[in-house]
């Protein structure tokens, strides 16, 4: 396998790839288009369940295996392309109908969008979760909701996947049954599906996000599915998300993890206070990848048996503390970098220094340092002095570079010379984020036993994988993310080194007027003040006339398809399996700002896995 540090930058298939892996990716921009008539939604819908009827669903199907169903079903009916989205919901439908239908309807969630509604004079108002729909007669959401709660159903009128993913990973629910937009559902296949959360839904018939319509006998049949448990179930890795979740639940983190300092809950100790700002802050929200990531590579190589639905996770609680301490350094990162680049915002809240002060902050993260590694070396006696060796000299390698790589980036901030290249800022990569996903798996294969087979494979898989969240992690930037930060173009106003900036400075041929923004944007204080938003809002121009952020996202794929090269030779299967899920989990698709030119988005299908449904 080539470097993940390339200096041409090419846009290439990795020279060790199969050839199988030349394909491309499966893209559903241009064909998503609603049958117009019932008849063809019916013809289509009924080939579906004969096409899916001796499909194995042992795996989950994933999006390349889909399309290949689909298209193979259209070219048996004579039917267009332009019908595949559509085609591909009827697919994945029928993959999971059953196992749908065979868990409880007070386990289901039922999923409604807000464009049902009608969109004058709808008496209804939102709230937290959603709109709170009245019963009026004006639209089909109240007839659907009804009758989903007269069954158990909880039911949800929501736009996007973020809370329906936190209802799953609660334990709250196990099914959804959903109607929404082929947009929507595409986003879903990403999100939801790949985790192996069985799902049915039924498309709107139009994206128009207002007043819109359904075929409403075909969601109510989807409501009232109902059969007995099937033989054959699918693989899901969602009772490893539930477990990676519930340790951080208040019982089961004092449990694994006791507070010494506030055993009775009075906090009028100063001890007891700062103990508590530690511990609150480890059990804040964000996806928790790294424990997960921990947990499942242990689970993959002691037999799988996490990933089997039904199944009860027993996971030995030495392996819960050494992902707890994996999330313990995550989460002390992110306290002593938010300092540093005096960020307002983290999950959605003040950060802990603009809370409690710059000194308390500082002294938490190293409260975080140290109980992670102390969560690992007192089970020394249970894991072995040497594997206990093995994975704290790991976490401190992890911890020294991503010290280097901050430092770099903190020193290149308050150089006077703001020269970047994209190797430049590549590596910075490499070393800020990678080492903490390969920490994680490091500690969850070599809690299952040797390492020597693994350890080189898990140095590329993940410097891979963590140069390609980093990316995802700037483009996401350009958006607001509820879920980091509320504002846009924060690494513009903290000057930080990223790849959009080395992108935008390596294609201007005038880069004074970009490198005098980046100088002076730590100057304008608030980020919400008029100077900070004409900076952003200038910077963005210019990233878009550069075509930096679809150039970021090409790149996102290009690092993509070299972690899934990497996974393609990895055995046994269940590691492998584990490796493909986590590329597809935590590589989402980026947010492109601004979106770019149609030509340039079809550029970015490249390589994708081997099927292996197919």
């Amino acid at each position: 396998m080539p470097s993940v540090i390339d200096s041409d930058m090419a846009l290439m298939v990795p020279s060790g790839a199969p050839t199988e892996l030349k394909s491309k990716k499966a893209n559903t921009t241009a064909f998503k288009v609603i049958p117009e008539t019932r008849a063809m939604r019916d013809q289509i819908r009924d080939a579906a369940v004969e096409h899916m009827r001796s499909a194995d669903k042992s795996a989950p199907l994933t999006k390349d295996d889909a399309r290949a169903f689909a298209e193979s079903l259209l070219k048996k009916l004579g039917i267009g392309e332009q019908y595949l989205g559509f085609t591909l919901v009827c697919v994945m439908n029928e993959f999971w109908r059953d196992q749908v239908a065979a868990i409880p309807f007070n386990r289901r969630l039922m999923l409604l969008p807000h464009c049902l509604k009608n969109a004058e004079g709808c008496p209804a108002e939102y709230d937290d979760l959603g709109l709170n729909c009245e019963k009026c007669g004006a639209c089909s959401v109240a007839d659907f909701k009804t009758k989903s709660e007269q069954l158990g159903y909880k039911v949800l009128v929501s736009e996007g996947t973020p809370i329906v993913l936190k209802l799953i990973v609660s334990g709250h629910v196990d099914a959804i049954v959903g109607v929404a937009c082929l947009n929507v559902l595409e986003k879903a296949f990403d999100k939801i599906l790949m985790a192996g959360i069985p799902c049915v839904a039924t498309p709107l018939l139009s994206s128009n996000c207002k007043s819109t319509s359904v075929d409403d006998d075909w969601v109510f049949k989807s409501i009232e599915l109902k059969i007995e448990p099937p033989k054959q179930t699918t693989k899901s890795y969602v009772h490893l998300m539930r477990a990676a979740n519930q340790m951080f639940e208040p019982a089961e983190l004092g449990r694994i993890c006791p507070r010494t300092r506030n055993v009775t809950g009075k906090t009028t100790d100063p001890l007891a206070q700062h103990e508590d700002i530690a511990y609150d802050f480890l059990a804040k929200g964000g996806k928790r990848s790294r424990p997960l990531i921990t947990l499942a590579a242990y689970d993959a190589l002691t037999g799988g048996h996490g990933v089997l639905s039904g199944d009860t996770l027993n996971l030995p609680d030495h392996v819960k503390k050494a992902a707890l301490a994996i999330e313990a350094f995550h989460k002390a990162s992110l306290v002593h970098d938010d300092i540093e680049d005096d960020d307002a915002f983290r999950y959605g809240a003040p950060t802990l220094h603009r809370q409690h002060g710059i000194g308390t902050a500082i002294n938490v993260g190293d409260y975080l340092v140290g109980l992670g590694y102390r969560l690992v070396s007192r089970e020394r006696k249970v894991l072995g002095a040497e594997v206990a060796a093995d994975i704290l000299d790991k976490l401190a390698d992890a911890h020294l570079k991503l010290s280097e790589g901050q430092g770099a980036e903190l020193l290149w901030r308050d150089a006077p010379d703001k020269a970047l290249t994209p190797l430049d800022a590549l590596k910075i990569y490499a070393l800020k984020t990678s080492p903490a996903f390969e920490a994680a798996l490091y500690s969850g294969v070599r809690l299952a036993g040797p390492i020597d087979a693994y350890e080189k494979m898990i140095a590329d898989f993940s410097r891979n994988l963590g140069v390609a969240f980093q990316i995802l992690n700037d483009l996401n930037d350009w958006s607001e993310d509820g879920n980091n930060k509320l504002v846009a173009g924060q690494d513009v106003l903290a000057a930080r080194p990223t790849l959009l900036l080395a992108l935008a400075l390596e294609s201007l041929a005038d880069k004074h007027e970009l490198l005098s923004l980046i100088s002076a944007a730590r100057e304008h204080g608030s980020p919400d003040d008029t100077a900070a938003t004409d900076t952003v809002n200038r910077v963005r121009a210019i990233y878009r006339k550069a075509k930096v952020f679809s150039k970021s996202a090409a790149m996102v794929e290009k690092y993509r398809a070299r972690a899934e090269a990497i996974a393609d030779a990895v055995e046994p299967p269940e590691l492998r399996e584990l490796l493909y899920y986590l590329v597809d989990s935590v590589l989402e698709t980026p947010n492109i700002p601004d979106e770019a030119p149609k030509e340039f988005i079809l550029q970015l299908n490249l390589p994708g896995r081997v099927s292996t449904n197919v």
